[in-house]
C-alpha cells in the first residue's frame, strides 16, 4: 500500500473537485432557500461523499479527516453561495464547472485506487464512484430525480476518464511517459466530452423494450 498517494497535481484535482461539487451542493440549497446550516451541510456531503465511499472501498484512510483544508473549502463554498445571488449560478456556466469537477474527481479516484493496489478494472471503478457518489447523495437528501437517472451524458464521462486514467498510468511506464500525461490527457477528453454533452444535450438512448409479463 503507497502511504503517500498524491502529487501536487492530483492536490490541486482534488481541492478543485471539492470546490466545485460543494458549491453545487450549496447552491441547491440555495434555491430551496434552506439555512446556512442546511447549505454547510450541502456542500460537506456533496464535497466529499464520492471519495469517502472510494476509501473505505479501498481500505484507505478517509481523505477528509485528517486534512484540514477539505472541511475548510466546503465551508468557504458554502459562505460564497451564501452571499451571492442564486442567478449567478444559472445555466449552462455552472453545468460546465460541474463537469470540471466531474473529471478531476475521476481521475483523482482511478489514480488513487492504483496507487492502492487496486486491479485495472475497479480502480477504473473508483473514479466512477468518486465522481458521481456525491452528486447522488446531493439529490437523494434533496428529494429530487438524479442525474444519473436521465439519458443525458454524465456517468459515461466519468466512465472515460477513468478507463482513459488507468489506461495511461498502466502503459507509461512502457512509454517512457510520465504519469501527469495520463493524468491530463484523461481529464481532457472526460471534461470534452462531459462539456459536449451539456452543449448540444447529447444522452444515451434509453430503454425500449416492452416489460415482460408473466
Amino acid at each position: 500500500m503507497t502511504p503517500i498517494v498524491l502529487t501536487p497535481i492530483l492536490d490541486l484535482l482534488d481541492l478543485a473537485g471539492i470546490a466545485l461539487f460543494a458549491l453545487s451542493g450549496a447552491v441547491l440549497a440555495a434555491r430551496l432557500r434552506q439555512t446556512f446550516v442546511t447549505m454547510a451541510f450541502f456542500a460537506l456531503v456533496t464535497g466529499v461523499g464520492g471519495g469517502t465511499i472510494r476509501d473505505l472501498l479501498i481500505d484507505a484512510p478517509v481523505f477528509w479527516i485528517d486534512d484540514p483544508w477539505v472541511a475548510a473549502v466546503c465551508l468557504a463554498t458554502a459562505l460564497i453561495a451564501w452571499f451571492t445571488p442564486v442567478r449567478w449560478w444559472e445555466g449552462k456556466g455552472f453545468a460546465y464547472a460541474d463537469g470540471a469537477g466531474l473529471a478531476a474527481y475521476a481521475v483523482l479516484g482511478s489514480a488513487k485506487a492504483l496507487a492502492y493496489g487496486v486491479p485495472p478494472v475497479p480502480a477504473a471503478l473508483m473514479g466512477v464512484i468518486t465522481g458521481c457518489v456525491g452528486g447522488i447523495i446531493r439529490d437523494v437528501v434533496a428529494g429530487r430525480p438524479s442525474i444519473i437517472m436521465s439519458p443525458e451524458l454524465y456517468v459515461t464521462p466519468a466512465a472515460l476518464t477513468s478507463a482513459l486514467t488507468v489506461a495511461g498510468m498502466v502503459a507509461a511506464p512502457h512509454l517512457g511517459l510520465g504519469e501527469a500525461a495520463a493524468w491530463s490527457l484523461a481529464f481532457a477528453c472526460g471534461f470534452a466530452l462531459r462539456t459536449a454533452a451539456i452543449r448540444w444535450e447529447w444522452g444515451l438512448p434509453s430503454y425500449s423494450g416492452e416489460a415482460r409479463t408473466n
